[in-house]
């Protein structure tokens, strides 16, 4: 029996399907109770990041289950697999947080290897947790195959006291209780409402941030980032995005059709206007190197200059993913950015249709609480700014969603350590200085390795009330909930001879994200002195094993920390083979 809708003679499946050779593999298909009819179908891989690891990921296995519905209900056979996932919220504060952005690129290799070897034809790709999303996107890129992005969706807020509360306030609250202002009973309280069902963090982090960009950028079906992880209509978005990737298929509409440099300004756009995570500038460019575009961090940050930041969210404002998705989601959103001329609405998406087409169906208006009109924004440039100076040449980036234009300049004195630890350490015993700017290095991709995340050290000075009074600087990265003047990515980063690797107590930096500059007080010729005299890169203990690999492949912040040459390299498409 044949499938008279698809041409399995240009589809990669054809190479275990197809022909007397293939009885063999054949054999191992029926063993499995897949009928005639579905071995001579298109093969979709159903790719998710479940684990039980963290709430993010528990409900992603459920929720397949309604994708692969829909891959048989268009007329495909549905193959589900699994890769792997590191929740930062977990890995947060110790070494697990060296796995994390190196998880990313894992997660891109896993699921490219499952799809190659067993020639599967397209790819939806369920994930929870911050890096597995743009580990996901970057696989369907990197393939070219025909593709949908879905989300598991956000955690619900607790309640304490009758007001919303999120895992941010509980990192804040391990400051507030080493400042004396929370007891241990109080803090025992928090811990255990913050959390009450599956889902990824509420706020705007990175993962609700990566989400919406699975939309703004056409791989996700519109809305379908919006609810959260418990609700029943999350199925819905399953089986419709599995019914979806078929006709995809049908139509050869592949991922690069989709992740376009129009498609990428989109999702820039997105995470500009919802002041979204610092991470989105690092994800993008990683993205558009799958596809062989050009797109770094200095291109990301153009973008959201000249977004105006409309949407209140948390950590820099009062609301979390469920009332986003409640006042009508990305859609309404990215309707506000067309208002503007904004959005490029020529685009692609998983629905076949273009964004326009797409936009032309949303009816409904900004409700002026969380989503507020494009022509009224909170602030008129973007929630996250690029930086850049003779302290990062390569460029360094900072979330301002929150802030005030006077609070967006600050110099002061550098205290410099050289590790998290280190730094983390001198925030609990308050070794440090109102006005200072705590400098953390050999943090990034290849120092760490795996630029981990502050968030440890930022919400500890946010309990401790200096948030506001002091400013950090590091070569590694932020969670999407951190608050306060953070700048993260500086690069080049201290293993590879950046400037933040020469910085000594006291050398007096200035931050102006207004201007968008970042500079130490030190001239060209004192800079050279100490380039001569530095002792090079600091020995890690990571001399084998998995993080090894990474830190010898790892690339600059600027690019994505990619860790391969990307598409502009290939020879050699895998849809065409």
């Amino acid at each position: 029996m044949r499938n008279s809708r698809f041409d399995k003679s240009r589809l990669p499946s054809r190479h275990v399907t197809e022909g007397p050779a293939r009885a063999p593999h054949r054999s191992y298909f029926y063993a499995m109770g897949i009928s005639e009819e579905e071995i001579h179908s298109p093969w979709v891989g159903v790719a998710t990041c479940w684990n039980e690891a963290a709430p993010c990921n528990i409900a992603l296995n459920r929720q397949a289950q309604s994708v692969k519905q829909g891959v048989k209900k268009g007329g495909g056979c549905p193959r589900e697999f699994t890769t792997i996932t590191v929740t930062d919220g977990i890995a947060m504060g110790h070494e697990g947080m060296r796995s994390s952005l190196a998880s990313r690129d894992a997660i891109a290799d896993t699921v490219e290897l499952t799809m190659r070897g067993h020639c599967y034809d397209a790819l939806v790709g369920l994930a929870g947790c911050d890096k597995s999303l743009p580990g996901m996107m970057m696989a369907m890129v990197r393939l070219n195959v025909p593709s949908v992005f879905i989300y598991g969706g956000s955690i619900l807020p607790g309640k304490l006291n009758g007001r919303d509360v999120v895992v941010q306030d509980v990192f804040e609250a391990v400051g507030q209780h080493q400042a004396g202002n929370m007891s241990d009973a109080e803090l025992d309280i928090l811990e255990r409402v913050a959390c009450p069902s599956a889902g990824a963090c509420g706020g705007q982090y990175t993962a609700n941030t990566m989400a919406c960009v699975s939309e703004a950028i056409g791989l996700a079906l519109p809305n379908s980032s919006g609810a959260p992880a418990p609700y029943e209509s999350r199925d819905q978005y399953g089986l419709a995005s599995g019914e979806a990737v078929m006709r995809l298929i049908e139509k050869n509409i592949r991922a690069r059709d989709v992740v376009t440099r129009k498609s990428l300004e989109n999702a820039a756009r997105v995470v500009a206007c919802t002041g979204g995570s610092t991470n989105g500038g690092l994800h993008l460019p990683a993205i558009a190197h799958e596809a062989g575009i050009e797109f770094d961090l200095f291109d990301v940050c153009d973008i959201f200059r000249d977004t105006p930041y409309f949407v209140n969210l948390r950590p820099g404002g009062e609301y979390v993913a469920k009332d986003l998705y409640e006042v009508g989601g990305v859609p309404v959103v990215m309707r506000e950015l067309r208002r503007a001329g904004l959005i490029h609405e020529d685009c692609i998406t998983a629905t076949g249709r273009t964004i326009g087409e797409e936009l032309d169906l949303v009816d409904r208006v900004v409700d002026g609480r969380v989503i507020h009109p494009v022509t009224t924004p909170i602030t008129p440039t973007g929630g996250v700014v690029g930086l850049k100076g003779n302290l990062a040449p390569d460029g360094a980036i900072v979330k301002v969603a929150g802030m005030t234009p006077e609070e967006q300049v600050f110099s002061g004195p550098a205290r410099v350590f050289d590790s998290e630890e280190e730094a983390f350490a001198a925030v609990q015993k308050r070794a440090y200085r109102e006005g200072e700017v705590i400098v953390i290095r050999n943090e990034g991709p290849a120092g760490g390795p795996g630029m981990r995340e502050m968030l440890a050290t930022t919400a500890a000075l946010s309990g401790q009330g200096m948030g506001k009074k002091v400013a950090l600087i590091t070569d590694g990265r932020f969670s999407g909930a951190t608050r306060g003047f953070c700048v993260g990515h500086v690069g080049p980063e201290a293993a590879h001879g950046g400037p933040i690797a020469l910085l000594r107590d006291g050398d007096v930096i200035t931050i102006d994200a207004v201007k968008g500059e970042i500079d130490v007080d030190l001239s060209d010729d004192e800079l050279a002195v100490r380039r001569a005299a530095w002792a090079g890169p600091r020995p890690t203990d990571y001399a084998s094993g998995a993080l090894w690999k990474y830190a010898r492949l790892v690339g600059g912040a600027r690019w994505g920390a990619v860790t391969h040459p990307g598409a502009a390299a290939e020879t050699h498409v895998y849809m065409d083979q």
